[in-house]
This record gives C-alpha cells, structure tokens and sequence, in this order.
C-alpha cells in the first residue's frame, strides 16, 4: 500500500491514525473470548483450585462479561491513543468543562466500573465455594454466616469503589468529604434510625442465635422456615411457598417461636360424635382412641384421649397427642393416619360423627 495514502489526513489524523484505531477494535472483538477466557484461568489460578468443589467454568460464566468488557475498553484505550481531536474544533482542555473531559470522565468511570465488576464476580465464585462446603456440614451456623460475610465484603466493595470514582474520576477531596461525613454522622444516623436497628437486629440474631438458616419459626402472623438473614431483613419462606421479608427489628422484638426447638409437636383437637351414642360406646371409642395413640410408632406415651364436654349437637371427645419430630412433613403425615384410624375406631363401635344441627319440638295445646 502506499505509504502517502497512509499519511493522509482528516479531521487532523492520519488514515494510519485511523487503521490502528480499527484493527484495535476488530482484534479485540476476534480475539476477546479468547483473551477473556486466558486471563480468567489467570485469574481462577488465584482464587480457586482444580480439585475445588466449584470448577473453572463456573468461574468464566461469572467473569466472562466483566473480563470481556474490561479487556474491549483496554483495547479501545490503545487504539484511541493514536487519534487527537481535531484542532479546528477548538475543544476545551481536558481539566475544563466541554467535550474532552466528558469522554475522559465518561471512559475513566466505566473502566472503573469494569474492574470493580470482576471483583464482585470473584466475591460471588468465593461464596459459591463457601455454600458449598457449608452444606456438607450439619452446623447451620455456617449457612446463616456466609451470606452475611458475601454481604458485607460487597458493601465494602461498592463503598471502595465509591471513594474511588468520587477521588480519581471526578476529583473530589476525599479528605474533605471524610471529615464532611464525621460532622453529619450524627444527622445522618438520626435520618437513619430504622436501618440501624435493623442492622443492630442482624447482629444480634447472630450471637444471640434464637433462631438459624433452616429452622421453622412463627413471628407475628407468619410462620415458614428461614431462607437469609441479611442486613435489613430475614428471609421466610411460608408453607404455601412464598417469600415474606420481615425487617430484623421485628424478628428480635416481637415474639418468636422458634418450632424447629420443638422436640414435639402438639395435636389438639375436639371429636364430637352423635347424642345416640351410648355410654359404653363412647367408653370404649376413649379406650381405643386411647390406645392407638399409646401404640403409635411416632407418637409419645403423653397423649391424653378424654370425654369432655356436652356440646351444643354433639358429645365432645377431647383429643390430645404429640408427634415425635418437629419437622411439619412428620407431623401432617402422622396426623392424617390417627384421623384416618379414629374414623374406624367410631365406625366399629357402631356410632357416628356429629354434625352442626338444631331439634325443634312443637307442642300441641289442647
């Protein structure tokens, strides 16, 4: 090619200028899974091991675009070093207000970004590792931990990141701004109120303990089982499996029934049967209600099975037992064989369930 037509210029650079710029681009669009791909087994060499419980391609799915992206603007910063703005435009400096200095704060912010990209990724991968080591131990301590550290090491983070934006990019006196927040501290954690008790809260779940990740707790009005404790809040998920957030401040001031503390679980309940029952039916229905609670695998010897009371349509026949486990499968699936066995206990005496009803008697006067 001839070398004159390479010297020619527009808008004050030259076509080489302009070639280099554009087989950066295609070089690193060609090559950058590639590059993206070698610098994450750099990388993963780092902060993982090839006998890890989580592998490498787990870690370039999660670093794959923040490498990529970091690995685009490097190249693109390369390139760009060969072309100048035009001088006919008469741009402001790059320290003034204008063109220049919105590229260059513009570009500068995302490459930040980028970095700090990778670093949350690498936090993520870290907790992946973490969970999975935690679940082959029976302690659910480490399960309740290990979000709470991926949380704070992502806080830390974005705060790093933060300072260094507002310090680097956009030229802010840190210094400054520090002693600035030391004097309105005290403002800002009265506006704040809330969001500290919640944090104070999180603390105090953690040494405290009066519950951990996997235990079925009732507070307020909803009872599940607890997914995350987090900064602000505590995940629960109900038995009709949806997810209710309650804030850490309540999970310590209200009432708390932790149920998976339960050695047992209670059943109570009331058996009405017909007002044509019999004494000796309803003595013998006692007994073997009785009985079979007595001789059930997963019940203990504590059940109580008595005549009760005379109802407003039925004699009522006081049911009480409790399941050996406080897990909620155990305990539906026992309750449903005792009913299940109750109904041919009162079949086989002969008797029946009372329903709601009302007699009416009509006398005649003569």
């Amino acid at each position: 090619m001839d070398t004159k037509l390479l010297q020619v210029e527009f808008l004050g650079n030259s076509i080489q200028d302009y070639a280099w710029f554009l087989g950066a681009i295609i070089v690193g669009l060609l090559f950058k899974k590639l590059i993206s791909r070698y610098l994450s087994r750099l990388l993963y060499k780092l902060v993982g091991k090839k006998d890890s419980i989580v592998g490498a391609d787990k870690f370039n799915e999660l670093l794959s675009k923040p490498i990529g992206l970091f690995i685009m603007l490097s190249i693109i910063y390369l390139g760009a070093s060969h072309i100048e703005y035009p001088s006919s435009w008469s741009l402001a400096d790059e320290d003034e207000f204008g063109l220049k200095m919105v590229i260059n704060k513009g570009y500068s912010l995302i490459y930040v970004v980028s970095v700090f990209w990778i670093l949350l990724k690498v936090i993520d991968f870290i907790g992946l590792i973490l969970f999975a080591k935690a679940e082959k131990t029976e302690n659910k301590m480490d399960d309740q931990l290990i979000p709470f550290i991926i949380e704070i090491a992502k806080i830390l983070t974005y705060v790093f990141a933060l300072f260094i934006i507002m310090g680097n990019v956009f030229d802010v006196n840190i210094t400054a701004l520090a002693t600035g927040l030391g004097i309105g501290g005290i403002a800002l954690a009265m506006a704040s109120k809330e969001s500290l008790e919640n944090l104070l809260g999180s603390f105090t779940i953690f040494f405290d303990r009066p519950f951990t990740v996997g235990d079925t707790v009732t507070v307020g009005s909803v009872t599940g089982r607890v997914e995350k404790v987090g900064f602000r809040s505590t995940r629960i998920r109900t038995f009709d499996k949806s997810i209710v957030t309650v804030p850490n401040k309540k999970m310590i001031d209200a009432e708390l029934d932790n149920l998976g503390m339960r050695p047992v679980r209670r059943v109570k309940f009331n058996l009405g049967l017909t007002y044509d029952t019999t004494i000796e039916q309803i003595k013998a229905i006692v007994s073997d209600i009785q009985n079979m609670i007595n001789e059930h695998e997963k019940t203990d010897q504590e059940g109580k099975v008595r005549f009760q009371e005379f109802g407003g349509s039925s004699l009522d026949i006081l049911v009480i037992y409790y399941v050996n486990s406080p897990k909620w499968d155990d305990l539906i699936d026992v309750r449903e064989d005792v009913n299940y066995k109750i109904m041919e206990i009162v079949k086989k005496h002969n008797s029946d369930f009372a329903f709601p009803s009302t007699t009416v008697y009509l006398q005649q006067n003569n």
